[in-house]
């Protein structure tokens, strides 16, 4: 009866993955994304006319809200917040496209995790050659 109950909590702590508490792991952009919300090819530099993806991946349990804050030369495009609830690792997307061409020049994207930030990323819009 004892190893039956030592082996139910053990795959109940199994089935709760690590024990950490949601965080954000890493940042990438891309062109693209995967089915699961992964960024498909990873760049920095866009085209005018490009959607520019952003998928934060998370690891842990639990519940929060994402944001990310999308600038330009230091002015904010938009800041766009999705809540989200994982059990393991996640990916969860946002993208920037505006109905006219996105300017040429120097943007960053933060990000953040129930307000507190969780890390950024540079990036160039540049007319093709």
């Amino acid at each position: 009866m004892a190893r039956l109950a030592l082996l139910l909590a053990l795959t109940g702590l199994a089935a709760c993955g690590s024990g950490d508490p949601l965080h954000v792991t890493t940042l990438h952009l891309g062109k693209s994304l995967n089915a699961d919300s992964t960024v498909a090819s990873f760049t920095t530099r866009f085209a005018p006319s490009d959607t520019v993806y952003l998928s934060v991946v998370t690891a842990g349990a639990g519940s929060g809200t994402i944001g990310v804050k999308w600038t330009y030369y230091g002015h904010v495009v938009d800041e766009p917040k999705r809540k989200v609830s994982y059990r393991d690792i996640a990916a969860t997307e946002f993208h920037l496209k505006t109905a006219v061409a996105l300017p040429p020049g120097d943007y960053l994207v933060e990000a953040f995790l129930d307000d507190k930030p969780a890390g950024s990323r540079p990036f160039k819009v540049a007319k093709s050659d």
